[in-house]
């Protein structure tokens, strides 16, 4: 009795009144969505790096320009041979940068905007107030973190062997800083920072929409009767498709914003007028099939990115929620 009583005695100097509070703030739902969300990103990307960087450079292609014009695996080849390992990785740096706020932001802004539609506290939604959610959380990142993706654009695609590149020097490339700050004076400004951020929101909108509601219907379908939760490999499929759903559907936006982003860069620029200008200048010149260009290495790392996005997501999430201080603990 008194070994158990002096055990209880010490159970409160087990962790200091910091340590709880930090552990009573990050395991809040919308906080630990928010780092887990953060995470989730940034395994995901790296993860299909190569074929993210190979999309890129099939998009921004157009008549005259075909140094990519080639199969997946001919591009990846390309680009091993020319630049190694660091051609697969090139931007991926910017792109982690960029991916684990803008990330953390969908993620806990969606949980967020959720509390408002909810009939309970973590009760039920329909599927259209799963869409509103997903899609304002998506516009929510996009804002926050788009001076970042512009950037990564441009130095995915500046070392690569475009004929229309070949006046910039090759001994060392600027980086994401030097990029950033080179844009901003001899580009307008903060607007160029934002270039092409229309038709971004116009797509990441119903993107992040469509793939927060097919993933969520998908998992309860998943879920076997009487679970709270589907195994990891049934949630990794359930990540597959709903990004394949969300990037089939929205697809044309992404090359749009692609081609705007370098609308000024020399060399490569395209110099359309606006989105409907952009819009008719590439289906007149490249044909429909313009609006789809790289989408075969886009549905490629589609299923490995949402899958490892989605997993990862929910393994950090649920850790941290477990961290809320107990009774034991206080």
């Amino acid at each position: 009795m008194s070994a158990a009583s002096g055990t209880d005695v010490l159970k409160p100097k087990q962790y200091g009144p910091r340590v709880l509070q930090l552990r009573e703030m990050i395991s809040q739902p919308v906080v630990a969505a928010f780092c887990a969300g953060g995470v989730a990103g940034a395994v995901s990307r790296t993860v299909v790096s190569p074929l993210e960087r190979l999309k890129i450079l099939f998009q921004i292609q157009s008549v005259g320009r075909e140094e990519y014009k080639l199969s997946v695996g001919q591009g990846l080849m390309k680009m091993w041979r020319e630049e190694g390992w660091r051609g697969f990785m090139r931007g991926n740096g910017t792109n982690c940068i960029r991916i684990v706020p803008y990330s953390a932001v969908q993620f806990g802004s969606y949980n967020f905007y959720k509390k408002f539609f909810e009939s309970t506290p973590g009760g039920d939604m329909s599927s259209v107030r799963r869409l509103v959610c997903g899609g304002a959380a998506g516009i929510t990142s996009v804002f926050f973190t788009y001076p970042l993706d512009i950037v990564r654009t441009r130095l995915s695609i500046q070392s690569a062997s475009f004929a229309a590149l070949g006046n910039l020097p090759r001994t060392k490339l600027p980086g994401m800083w030097t990029t950033m700050v080179t844009m901003y004076k001899t580009e307008g400004g903060i607007p160029a920072l934002y270039r092409g951020i229309i038709p971004t929101v116009a797509g990441v909108a119903p993107y992040v929409g469509l793939n927060f509601m097919v993933y969520e219907l998908v998992r309860q379908y998943f879920t076997p009767e009487g679970d709270k939760n589907p195994s990891a490999l049934r949630k990794l499929a359930a990540g597959a498709i709903s990004g394949a759903v969300a990037q089939t559907c929205t697809y044309p936006f992404d090359v749009l914003r692609r081609r705007f982003q370098i609308n000024t860069m020399s060399g490569m620029g395209y110099q359309y007028k606006s989105i409907f200008d952009a819009v008719r200048v590439i289906i007149v010149q490249e044909g429909i099939q313009g609006m789809y260009k790289g989408i075969v290495p886009n549905l490629l790392k589609v299923a490995p990115s949402m899958a490892s996005s989605w997993l990862s997501f929910e393994m950090t999430r649920d850790f941290l929620l477990t961290l809320r201080p107990g009774v034991e603990d206080l």
